[in-house]
């Protein structure tokens, strides 16, 4: 199929194909709806948006309104939640599948009686009509980095993509004022109310304190400079903060009282394969992350540094098929901020991995980290190492696949689990 696909790019001119698969893709989506009777305009809808963050802040909004008494589902890149307080992966290395299946699980949400849904929105599913019919009530903006270029060719058009979100005119728009695109998404105007948040002084909701800390940050907030939120966080990281802040404002501005928003916050212990920490009583720390984009591991290895006492060491690779222009940025990243790097495989799908490993490399190189630097190609084999290896006090951040549960490699679907091996690793280290 992939085959196929690129031999069709290669005869039919681009326009064509971007316009039969645009219209191919409306088609599709308004059958799926009608298929399912538009299950969603039976809840109030909340999405976000963005590069980096969107599943730790659906994460913490979900978590906020099961607090404040509600029935919510969930759609996000690393989990579902159908309204009946069990979570399920989401397995299908997608953050929004193909609408069919997307209305499909609406409709269970609707059928257990969520009252709240809240969805990652992906650039693509915009572009490609994944939510076309499900209403939107608010819309969430984390941040905009680069990633996705090797679809969108050029961050205005991958910027454009994710404004088609707030073109919708949602009742509430919630913006990061900090972010460098913020100005971009400023133009668009809320149905009933835009707010912004960030360290910024005329943020609605202002991050006035953060005391980050090895278990997490005490964040205070103060909303329209007039009432204060104070709450804990579990998931350490100034990015965290962001998403957490972000997630309160939603909160507030939907009128749930201030502890139900405090409360929910606090109640977030962690996400899978968002700074998911892997204990088997080791005296040094693992971490798994989803970081798979430049600001991602840039935030996470800041992060990191900041809390090691030891060495840092970092195993990661770059995913295949996908935005090629990042593969350096990530790899002067790594050697600007760990002390030791294993170069290995992510997930290649058709690419050849040591044509990409070489282009991270150069990053690397770049970075002046050759010598800090191993490369193992085997995943496996470089997350054994680099967990035998690990000393007191040491911190290991396997990142890229996150909560992933398979790889595609050449082409073929591989079970995988960087927390399962990861953990094995460590109980043989420890036995």
């Amino acid at each position: 199929m992939h085959q196929i696909k690129q031999g069709i790019k290669k005869v039919i001119p681009k326009n064509a194909v971007y316009q039969v698969a645009n219209a191919y893709h409306l088609v599709v989506a308004i059958a799926a709806n009608i298929r399912y009777g538009f299950p969603a305009r039976s809840a109030r809808v909340i999405m976000v948006t963005g590069t980096n963050g969107k599943t730790t802040t659906v994460a913490y909004i979900a978590k906020m309104l099961m607090q404040a008494g509600h029935k919510v589902g969930v759609n996000s890149t690393a989990f579902y939640s159908f309204g009946d307080g069990t979570l399920e992966p989401n397995t299908s290395n997608r953050t929004v599948n193909d609408i069919f299946e997307v209305q499909r699980m609406l409709a269970r949400m609707k059928q257990n009686g969520c009252d709240y849904i809240v969805m990652e929105v992906t650039s693509m599913a915009l572009v490609q009509h994944r939510v076309w019919g499900v209403p939107c009530d608010v819309a969430v903006m984390t941040n905009l980095t680069q990633d996705h270029l090797d679809y969108h060719k050029t961050m205005e058009r991958y910027a454009e993509a994710k404004g088609k979100l707030f073109a919708r005119r949602p009742k509430l728009i919630v913006l990061n004022r900090d972010d460098d695109w913020f100005d971009f998404y400023n133009k668009y105007e809320a149905s009933e109310r835009k707010v912004t948040y960030g360290t910024d002084k005329a943020s609605t909701v202002r991050i006035a304190e953060a005391d980050l800390g090895h278990q997490g940050t005490d964040v205070t907030l103060k909303v329209e400079n007039e009432h204060t939120l104070a709450f804990h966080t579990h998931l350490p990281g100034k990015f965290n903060v962001y998403n957490a802040t972000a997630a309160a404002a939603v909160g507030y501005y939907l009128q749930l009282e201030p502890e139900q928003v405090t409360k929910g916050i606090e109640a977030l212990e962690s996400v899978p394969g968002r700074m998911e920490r892997i204990d088997e009583g080791q005296r040094f720390e693992v971490v798994i992350d989803y970081a798979h984009t430049p600001d991602a591991l840039q935030n996470l290895l800041d992060t990191l540094r900041h809390l090691t006492k030891g060495k840092l060491w970092v195993v990661f690779g770059a995913t295949g098929d996908r935005d090629k222009g990042k593969r350096p940025i990530m790899g002067e990243i790594a050697a600007r901020l760990a002390d030791r790097i294993i170069l290995t495989d992510d997930e290649p799908y058709y690419e050849d991995p040591a044509a990409i490993r070489a282009a991270v490399m150069e990053g690397i190189v770049q970075g002046k980290g050759q010598s800090k630097t191993v490369e193992v190609a085997d995943r496996k084999e470089a997350i054994v190492k680099a967990i035998s290896e690990a000393r007191p006090r040491d911190i290991v951040a396997i990142t890229g696949m996150g909560h992933e549960q398979f790889r595609i490699v050449g082409g073929e679907r591989q079970p995988w689990s960087d927390a399962g091996i990861a953990r094995e690793a460590l109980q043989k280290k420890t036995a």
